[in-house]
This record gives C-alpha cells, sequence and structure tokens, in this order.
C-alpha cells in the first residue's frame, strides 16, 4: 500500500450528511476516497493534488452554529488539471453551477496570472472554485508604473 503523503493545510468540511456529501465529491466531481472512518462518519478526499476532509457535524468541532450555508465567508480553490472534463461531468449530472465556466487573470506582482474556472456550492454551501492554469501575461498597467 503506498504511504498517503498529507497536504500541509487540509480544510476539514462540517457536513450535514455523510452520505448525501460522498455521493456529491466522489461521483460528481470525481474526488477520490483515500480512506473513511465510518464509526465517526469521517472521510478524506483528494483530488489530483488537492485533498479535504469531511466529516458529519458531531458537536466536537463546531465554534458556532452552523446555519446552511456552512462555508460563509470562503470559497475553496481547487486546481486541476481536467477542468472541462469536470465541468461536463457536474453538467452530466444536473448539478447546479454557481459561475459558469470562464476565463479570468489576476494581478499578481508585475505580471497577470490566467486561470480557467468555474464555482460551485456544495451540498452545505461551501463555495468550491475549480481552478486550470491558463498561463501568464504581463500586466498592461505595469508599464505605466515603471519610471
Amino acid at each position: 500500500m503506498k504511504m498517503l503523503r498529507f497536504n500541509a493545510l487540509i480544510p476539514e468540511l462540517s457536513v450535514s450528511n455523510i452520505e448525501k456529501s460522498l455521493d456529491f465529491y466522489l461521483n460528481t466531481l470525481s474526488f477520490k476516497l483515500e480512506y473513511e472512518r465510518k464509526e465517526d462518519k469521517f472521510a478524506f478526499l483528494s483530488l489530483e493534488e488537492s485533498q479535504i476532509m469531511i466529516e458529519e457535524r458531531n458537536g466536537h468541532w463546531e465554534t458556532g452554529d452552523l446555519i446552511y450555508p456552512y462555508g460563509r465567508g470562503i470559497n475553496l480553490q481547487i486546481a486541476t488539471n481536467n477542468i472541462d472534463e469536470l465541468y461536463r461531468n457536474i453538467e452530466q449530472n444536473n448539478y447546479p453551477i454557481k459561475i459558469k465556466i470562464q476565463e479570468n487573470w489576476y494581478r499578481a506582482g508585475n505580471k497577470l496570472v490566467g486561470h480557467k474556472e468555474f464555482l460551485v456550492l456544495d451540498p452545505d454551501g461551501y463555495l468550491l472554485r475549480f481552478a486550470q492554469g491558463i498561463g501568464e501575461k504581463e500586466d498592461p498597467a505595469e508599464k505605466y508604473n515603471k519610471k
């Protein structure tokens, strides 16, 4: 058995129904189940280089009331090398898409970094941004800042 390498940061999401969440992450989004602890209603999932943990609410980790949508104020960017295939799979499953697939360019220092991306809400309202890099280019505003 290959030893699982853990990322430095792994979000753990409290979910209302572990079975519903597993169905969404495994079947709609094509995540891989790395391992689970059924007695704890816990699962460790991965998609390419990204990792998340999900656990059905149990009161142990809650710091306040959890009211839908659970993920208010955060979006999780998940890098993928197969964004078009992932998007098609979500559409074929008739799952609602929050923001349709599009190209966006973001300033990063003195350049622009491009992503092809889309956003969906998981069954508990966590905002998931799937992104695939499409390259870098010069920031046109940067030439005016050089003096």
